[in-house]
């Protein structure tokens, strides 16, 4: 058993500018959606290590899928976190108990693994999220040399459409087949909980046993880096 002390964890709303730079740093996206967002800052020992970020409106069908208002199903969207002691369970349980008090009108989380990433949602199991299946195929758009998301295209331009990006913007415009992505769901009221049983399934891979230090969308940088944090209340702007 080791000897040192575990650090202290602290989670607590955060700028924009702070999750900013928590998501260039250290996720694979390197940036946030352009929809409205709940963000929670983290520290360990007083140090700045990442940021947890929920989000509404990326994904316009997100809610009405489940018979849901929008302000009633959020996506935890961003897992951006530097080096870390406590496992990701820990911080991602706190903050969504923080999201709850904040807005107790939510009844649903939802959030998805990127195989194409490498991230299968062990996380999500060791949280005892509900896995619901895959979603389609497609990796993203090629778009001026670059794997775009297509909700990143849409926010952009109001449209995804390949003969009108071609048209308008990279005439090399195409799609790119990719990996699945994993869906998960955490129901907060027993109503949709029951709900949500009826279309769970097994999850994909037998979840981790050991402690986890890889969040989905951990992205390594250097640990130790402040940026300046204005914590401030919960706001739903950007």
């Amino acid at each position: 058993m080791s000897s040192f002390p575990k650090p202290t964890l602290k989670l607590d709303w955060c700028s924009y500018e702070a999750a900013k730079y928590a998501v260039k740093h250290w996720h694979y996206s390197r940036s946030l959606p352009c929809s409205k967002t709940a963000r929670l800052g983290v520290w360990e020992d007083g140090k700045f290590i990442g940021v947890v970020v929920f989000a509404w409106g990326a994904n316009r069908h997100l809610a009405g899928e489940y018979q849901l208002k929008m302000t009633e199903c959020a996506e935890l969207c961003r897992v951006a976190l530097t080096k870390h002691e406590t496992p990701v369970s820990r911080i991602l349980s706190i903050a969504v108990k923080m999201l709850k008090r904040a807005m107790p009108g939510i009844r649903l989380v939802v959030s998805y693994a990127d195989l194409n990433q490498g991230h299968e949602g062990k996380i999500y199991q060791a949280s005892n999220w509900i896995f619901v299946g895959e979603t389609g195929h497609e990796a993203g758009i090629m778009l001026n040399s670059r794997l775009t998301h297509r909700r990143t295209i849409n926010s952009k331009y109001g449209t995804s459409t390949i003969a009108w990006l071609r048209k308008h913007v990279d005439q090399c415009a195409r799609r790119k087949e990719g990996k699945p992505k994993y869906k998960y769901l955490l129901p907060h009221d027993d109503e949709m909980a029951e709900r949500i049983k009826l279309v769970a399934k097994p999850y994909p891979q037998k979840c981790a046993t050991s402690k986890e230090n890889v969040a989905p969308g951990f992205h390594s940088g250097e640990g130790g880096v402040s940026p300046t944090v204005a914590l401030q209340s919960l706001t739903t702007s950007n």
